[in-house]
């Protein structure tokens, strides 16, 4: 019996696994474990279709990362190889994006490569001459599969689509900028376009998969999201640009493909286009134009120069929620000084720790910080274990009993934010801050509200005027970086 070469193996490989797909028939893709990861999700879903499963799928990432050449160029064409019955609808923003992808799917199923893996996947006038069917479309907007049912249909959002059913329908970025996600106008259209033109496209069965960089709360996969409780549950796969936590295949703080965006260019990309911009578009947490409770144009920022030379008041403020999860909430623990009206946001640590960690992080800020020695922590079971395991090695703990909802007591805080008395830290002086001010300008809606919380606690405590006296000097020896 013959043993299959290396070539077959890999033909082999290509026509079941469209990671293996990509590279045969783009041999200078980057791919990286991100990319495998999403090559992974889309030969589930395609089975997914298959098998009738009716499959959703949201995938959000920065942009030029290399989605839209898997999603809405390899992706078409390797799912009309597999299987050439198949009615795939794609759109994009434009008409002409939609028509460019349209025309780049056409160019792949041309290919020789291709040809050796799926030869009975063939267009118009690509290896065919006629067919009894006679002649089939091949334009930029509508190509057909000779001898199939397949076609692949391309338009953009809000365009029309009848006539056409979809086993697959693929939406790759919505929206095209700041402008478009700006508009509710826009937005309302772009979901009323989804609704009742897309959507009702679908075969029984079928697939929609929506990929895109975040604008907007409300966009279509906000949207989505929203209402994933009362309609469709989508599979939702995000890859913010730099890692906020430890993954399988990153620590925090790492980029997400370093090969096409290493760290230092990440860094600078969010030093150039600003908070709101980079949390939205690089760490898919887009906030609500002005924000909720916090407003945006509220946030003033300090930089070493205009630091008071001291301060009347000081204070660390501990939100402490742990479990032994990657899911669970997060641990902060921030610095505040107050001088006169103004309140000062000094220093932060965050993380998903469990019980171990964040004593040894209280710990840590204590002795980076020894001069501050009011330790706010609120009473409830975590805060009260770490209290009761610490106050023989570190002084200053005082026990925070809230009577009011998370609500309220942002609430009463909004107006130190708005009259302009808080500040916070240049973007460049601490890495955090624009995940903190997305934090803030989400609140309530948001995912998470730890940071919340601490700021909140830190600045209702200081209206009773408690803290010491710290020096310009005393926050140089606590090896503050200006």
């Amino acid at each position: 019996m013959r043993l299959p070469t290396i070539q077959e193996i890999r033909l082999a490989k290509a026509r079941k696994g469209l990671s293996y797909f990509t590279l045969h028939t783009k041999p200078d893709y980057l791919l990286g474990w991100v990319h495998k990861e999403i090559c992974d999700e889309l030969d589930r879903f395609l089975q997914d279709v298959a098998d009738k499963k009716s499959p959703r799928l949201i995938i959000t990432m920065p942009p030029r990362s290399g989605k839209s050449e898997l999603v809405s160029r390899r992706f078409p064409a390797f799912a009309l190889g597999r299987n050439p019955e198949l009615q795939i609808i794609a759109t994009s923003y434009s008409s002409d994006l939609s028509q460019r992808f349209n025309r780049d799917v056409q160019r792949v199923i041309d290919d020789e490569k291709y040809f050796d893996l799926f030869p009975n996947t063939r267009l118009s006038n690509s290896r065919v001459r006629t067919d009894s069917r006679g002649s089939y479309i091949r334009t930029s907007d509508l190509f057909e599969i000779v001898g199939h049912a397949g076609a692949y249909r391309s338009c953009g959002v809000g365009g029309g689509i009848t006539g056409q059913g979809a086993d697959i329908l693929i939406i790759d970025d919505p929206i095209k900028d700041r402008a478009q996600a700006g508009s509710k106008t826009i937005r309302d259209s772009i979901w009323d376009w989804y609704t009742s033109t897309a959507y009702t496209r679908l075969s029984p069965g079928g697939g929609v998969i929506v990929m895109a960089t975040r604008w907007h709360t409300d966009d279509l996969i906000g949207r989505l999201i929203q209402r994933m409780g009362e309609g469709d549950t989508f599979r939702i796969v995000n890859y913010p640009a730099i890692a906020e936590h430890d993954e399988l295949h990153r620590k925090a703080g790492e980029a997400l493909h370093p090969e096409r965006y290493p760290l230092s260019t990440l860094l600078q990309i969010q030093k150039t286009i600003g908070s709101r911009d980079w949390e939205a578009l690089y760490q898919q947490h887009p906030v609500p134009d002005g924000g909720a409770l916090f407003k945006l144009e509220w946030f003033r920022r300090w930089t070493a120069t205009s630091l008071p030379p001291e301060f009347d008041h000081t204070l660390m403020s501990w939100d402490m929620t742990f479990k032994d999860s990657k899911n669970s909430d997060y641990v902060v623990g921030q610095v505040w000084g107050k001088k006169g009206p103004n309140f000062y946001l000094l220093d932060q640590v965050r993380g998903q720790w469990d019980f171990v960690k964040t004593k040894e992080m209280v710990r840590v800020l204590a002795h980076k910080w020894p001069r501050v020695v009011r330790k706010l922590v609120e009473d409830k079971a975590n805060g009260s274990a770490v209290i009761s395991e610490l106050k023989s090695t570190v002084s200053g703990f005082v026990p925070i009993t809230p009577t009011e909802s998370k609500e309220a007591r942002a609430s009463s805080v909004t107006p130190y934010f708005e009259a302009g008395n808080v500040f916070i830290p240049e973007d460049s002086a601490a890495p955090w801050v624009p995940h903190y001010v997305s934090e803030l300008l989400e609140f309530p809606a948001g995912s998470h509200d730890d940071q919340v919380d601490s700021t909140t606690q830190a600045l209702n405590y200081f209206r009773n005027g408690s803290g010491v006296i710290l020096t310009r000097e005393q926050m140089q020896q606590a090896r503050f970086r200006f």
